[in-house]
């Protein structure tokens, strides 16, 4: 895809995380502080502020940018998680205009990797890798299997809703909500189903 379109695609996340302050803040709320809604929007309303004046010499360099933003103006944990998996996405595409499938695929995993990286978390301990893991896989799976960007868009939405799904069951081992223990059991993971209500915006506005 083009830098146009990677740009388009950081900008639907921005505006969803700014409009969805409440819900998210409201997820995290069961088991956690309450502040993951506050923290994201906070976040990407900068990235909103400072849209006019990223360097777009290429696809790396803008997702940097972005990153450097987000790591300085979200509080908590979520500023240097989002941040960091932003910088290692922006490594893969460093040079860039055009952004292959295998290209956006590098960048996924780049972020996953940046993600356990940052914050010492792996599948199954109820964070949002557990839905951006199983997203990451089917854009793998569909891209290989010779779908239509709009296709890969759709399936990886709905993997990522059933896996945001998937986490009600889990018991909490990172974060705010780790201290609940087992009354973590039979909520949603926010940060899941953060990543699921992002991937349907993209699909929806592909």
């Amino acid at each position: 895809m083009s830098q146009q379109r990677v740009e388009q695609v950081v900008r639907t996340v921005a505006e969803t995380c700014v409009e969805n302050e409440r819900y998210f803040g409201e997820l995290d709320s069961v088991v956690g502080d309450g502040d993951f809604g506050f923290s994201l929007a906070r976040g990407f309303e900068n990235v909103l502020a400072g849209w006019d004046d990223y360097d777009r010499a290429d696809a790396g360099t803008f997702l940097q940018k972005i990153a450097v933003t987000m790591s300085g103006r979200i509080g908590g944990t979520s500023g240097p998680i989002w941040g960091t998996a932003f910088l290692r996405a922006a490594g893969v595409v460093k040079g860039k205009q055009d952004v292959s499938g295998d290209d956006v695929v590098a960048m996924l995993r780049a972020a996953v990797e940046g993600i356990k990286a940052r914050g010492g978390a792996d599948l199954g301990e109820k964070t949002l890798l557990d839905a951006l893991v199983p997203l990451t896989d089917t854009v793998e799976q569909q891209l290989a299997a010779g779908a239509a960007p709009a296709e890969v868009a759709k399936a990886a939405a709905a993997t990522a809703r059933a896996a945001a799904e998937a986490t009600r069951p889990m018991q909490a081992r990172r974060g705010r909500a780790s201290y609940t223990g087992e009354r973590s059991i039979g909520s949603l993971d926010p940060g899941a189903v953060a990543v699921a209500v992002l991937a349907g915006r993209v699909a929806a506005t592909w």
